[in-house]
């Protein structure tokens, strides 16, 4: 008898060993602990040159870390197209998803499925409000890239004179929180004389922004300056202003991708620019992605993980959400824009 008991617990035993041998975990998705790491990035929309490379450095970073990147680009930069996306995206069940928001609420029900689902949302150039996501990946300081640009055209126009604004979509978040920024400069007494006539939206479409540009030029024929922080509307701006002959009339700065603007600072169309490196900007969406899913952060402030060859970041608090930063807007002028133009 004892002979027999001995026997059946060795069997249960060496049953329990070799099924702990062989089970390799699994991630909240139900996969197996080794199976590729499956991470997406839905853009603004197709045809968006800023958004193909931040998409080229995400696709880097999550091949770097053994995952498989999946990239998806709405037709047209739309919360309903993007909200398609992500329905698919959860079907597939991908293990994060990072996004660029065309609206920062819509998003919000079909993000907060896939997060109860187990995937990990993060947010990446236009932020999602923060019940939306874990943590959101930002160029650079909101509030620096507005006042900065404010303070280029002030100096460009020499102090005086209207000036307009033409922005991406009136939902995008990045866009807003830019502008929103760029209105509280202009509060300062020393812009007296600069007055903001138009805000304007081409919704990060070439023919429609240089639609908007042409109708600024129209219906404010004093107009002395633009502003553009999308890299769609600016080189739109820059086309329709040297077409027409407008250089040095009307002054242009804004956020621009260098090998497009290139021609155009050389010409002196535009004085200069900024903007940050958007394929780092992706990378680090990548790399925060990885973080998230492997469990190396969870989005709370003070959090630290190394994002490849940017090094050791940090999670901040930012108003009721956390961000993780890449840096400060880079200038980009006559001096150096022939080093910058064949590198993005």
């Amino acid at each position: 008898m004892k002979r027999w008991l001995v026997t059946i617990i060795s069997t249960i035993l060496v049953v329990a060993l070799l099924v702990g041998c062989t089970n390799t975990g699994s991630t909240p998705n139900g996969k197996s602990g080794n199976a590729q790491k499956k991470m997406a990035i839905i853009v603004k929309s197709t045809g968006n040159p800023f958004m193909e490379k931040m998409a080229e450095g995400f696709k880097t970073a999550v091949e770097e870390t053994g995952g498989q990147a999946i990239i998806k680009a709405p037709e047209q930069p739309t919360a309903e197209a993007q909200i398609q996306m992500i329905e698919e995206l959860i079907a597939q069940k991908v293990d994060a998803i990072a996004i660029s928001a065309n609206d920062p609420d819509a998003l919000q029900p079909a993000l907060q499925k896939a997060m109860k689902q187990g995937i990990k949302v993060l947010s990446v150039d236009s932020a999602v409000n923060a019940q939306s996501r874990m943590v959101h990946v930002q160029q650079a300081d909101p509030e620096r890239i507005g006042r900065v640009l404010v303070q280029a055209i002030y100096e460009m126009i020499g102090g005086e004179g209207e000036i307009a604004i033409l922005s991406a979509t009136s939902q995008s978040t990045n866009q807003n929180t830019w502008i929103k920024w760029m209105q509280e400069e202009l509060k300062d007494p020393k812009y007296s004389k600069v007055k903001l006539v138009k805000i304007a939206y081409g919704d990060d479409l070439r023919d429609k922004s240089v639609s908007e540009t042409e109708g600024l030029l129209k219906s404010y024929p004093n107009l002395k300056g633009i502003i553009a922080p999308t890299t769609v509307g600016i080189a739109a701006a820059a086309k329709v202003l040297t077409d027409k002959g407008l250089k040095g009339k009307v002054q242009l700065t804004g956020l621009g991708l260098p090998s497009e603007m290139a021609e155009y600072i050389e010409s002196g169309v535009c004085q200069w620019m900024y903007l940050w490196n958007p394929i780092d900007l992706g990378y680090l969406a990548g790399y925060a992605a990885d973080a998230l899913v492997t469990g190396k952060i969870t989005g709370k402030a003070g959090e630290k993980f190394t994002a490849g060859k940017l090094g050791e970041r940090e999670i901040i608090q930012v108003g009721d959400g956390t961000e993780i930063m890449l840096g400060d807007p880079f200038k980009f002028d006559a001096s150096n824009i022939g080093e910058w133009k064949n590198v993005y």
